[in-house]
């Protein structure tokens, strides 16, 4: 497993990640399973929401494990607040949820602190200042050591950093092969493509300048949780022959391709794996640190059906 510094705090994370989305759909028995096959394969980063299973992820993955502090001393936890159900989802990013969500983390998960706490999603009733003290209280009270957000662009990470003292580290976006708009505007740049619409505010080209980790999440989806593109021959056959010629001049799974695609990208981004299935996390973790060559990376891109001008 390829690790990677994590921002620019220092901290040695895994490149693939381990997202507990799903957890809730296991019992105790196979989501232990499942965790200790991520600990085997050499993940070590751990991300949750309080949103997921409306937190009994979160607290099916202490209990699955007999979370202790020695254990949790092994593993970098994230987890993400922002997001509020009744009888419709919204956002609150003010500062009395902020804080209520993450006792309520750190309750479910059995932990004094969380690594990285991630703000999920925009909320366009955003007070920064209302943010930033509670990060300050957090960071104080050693709750939380790091923070960043989650599908936000450059100006809404900008005006939340201009009232931050704390570093924004990681920005969670969702990206695979089949959905690139970050990589594809760049490519296709002043030309008369739909390729070429930005749609993402050069967000890549933004974090990496600001040493802003990537985390990609949906590494196997072709759209907006639409399906997994491997395996859909009928509207990906070509991709799906490139990647079976690819997987086997290396001799791995085909999920790794995938996922060894987004490691290749000199970005250093993380790669989020949802999978609830145990031989899936384990094949997918062989994509670390898949050598691909750049005539391949650039295959795999254009088998998916974009334009390499």
């Amino acid at each position: 497993m390829k690790t990677i510094s994590l921002s620019t705090t220092g901290l040695a994370v895994s490149n693939v990640v381990m997202g507990c989305m799903r957890l809730q759909e296991l019992s105790k028995s196979e989501a232990e399973k499942l965790i200790r096959t991520a600990l085997d394969a050499g993940i070590n980063f751990f991300d949750h929401a309080d949103i997921y299973g409306n937190g009994k992820c979160e607290t099916l993955f202490a209990e699955a494990l007999g979370m202790s502090d020695t254990l949790r001393e092994k593993m970098v936890i994230q987890s993400k607040c922002g997001i509020r159900k009744t009888p419709f989802a919204y956002y609150d990013f003010s500062k009395e949820h902020i804080l209520a969500s993450v006792d309520g983390i750190l309750q479910r998960l059995k932990a004094s602190y969380l690594d990285v706490l991630l703000l999920h999603r925009p909320d366009a009733l955003m007070e920064p200042e209302e943010i930033a003290a509670a990060f300050d209280v957090l960071h104080a009270s050693g709750k939380v050591r790091y923070f960043g957000v989650s599908n936000q662009n450059p100006m809404q990470l900008a005006l939340l950093q201009k009232y931050v003292s704390q570093k924004l580290v990681a920005n969670q976006l969702q990206l695979s092969i089949a959905h690139s708009p970050m990589i594809n505007s760049g490519i296709t740049v002043n030309m008369q493509l739909d390729q070429s619409i930005e749609r993402t505010n050069s967000i890549l080209d933004y974090c990496r300048l600001h040493a802003i980790t990537i985390q990609a999440w949906s590494p196997f989806q072709k759209g907006f949780f639409e399906g997994s593109f491997l395996g859909d021959r009928e509207h990906y056959a070509e991709l799906n022959t490139v990647i079976d010629r690819i997987a086997a001049k290396y001799n791995v799974p085909n999920t790794a391709v995938p996922v060894g695609w987004i490691t290749r990208h000199p970005a250093n981004m993380q790669v989020v794996l949802g999978t609830t299935k145990v031989q899936r996390m384990f094949d997918a973790c062989k994509g670390s640190a898949l050598p691909l060559t750049r005539e391949e990376w650039y295959e795999i891109y254009r088998s998916a059906g974009n334009t390499i001008p």
